[in-house]
């Protein structure tokens, strides 16, 4: 199943602070029996998101309507933990395109651009700028471009670099995954293997 092609994103940010934030609280253990990517949104950040009847907490930020995107702004050190992809899964169901943090393990930001969501490092100022701005204006919009690997704050025009993989990148802009990617150059290879 494809996923989505990733080129430019102008988004509003939903902000999530928290440090030090780990692949079992974004998605708990207890949820990953299924092995399909689909319906794991909405699990993410279930033991932060509902108590436990069920019931959504309304002082954490998924369920306040001020804050909506397809951008989850992340406090440092996100995605520690297991290498559990599901909780890379649960994010994409759950919408978001982007995750923006200032540190992220190596791992979970590899299961990102292996799932089609474009993990964004900036660094520890820019990360505050984004949040002082979003928390000032929740309708605050950020615009990441993949092609010219650069992420903007649009209300100031503040903006910093970053870095991909060139191959994630160009999976990222076609909405591939690695087995997509051979597919898309089957041909290629056909005429490789004639060759030798």
């Amino acid at each position: 199943m494809p996923y989505d092609k990733f080129n430019t994103l102008t988004s509003t940010v939903v902000p999530l602070p928290a440090e030090n934030v780990d692949t079992d609280q974004i998605i708990p253990a207890r949820f990953l029996k299924a092995t399909e990517r689909e319906g794991f949104g909405d699990n993410l950040f279930r033991d932060w998101r509902y108590d436990v009847e069920g019931n959504p907490k309304p002082d954490f930020v998924l369920n306040n309507p001020t804050y909506s995107g397809k951008i989850l702004l992340a406090g440092k050190n996100f995605g520690s933990g297991s290498s559990r992809e599901h909780a890379v899964w649960a994010l994409y169901d759950y919408g978001f395109r982007c995750v923006v943090s200032s540190f992220f393990a190596d791992i979970f930001k590899n299961n990102c651009l292996n799932i089609g969501v474009l993990p964004v490092t900036v660094s520890a100022g820019f990360a505050q700028q984004l949040f002082d701005a979003v928390e000032a204006d929740p309708s605050t919009e950020i615009t990441v471009d993949i092609a010219q690997q650069t992420i903007t704050l649009n209300s100031t025009g503040a903006s910093e670099t970053f870095d991909i993989n060139a191959y994630k990148k160009e999976n990222m802009q076609n909405g591939f995954d690695d087995i997509d990617y051979l597919l898309n150059i089957q041909e290629e290879i056909r005429e490789f293997e004639m060759k030798g």
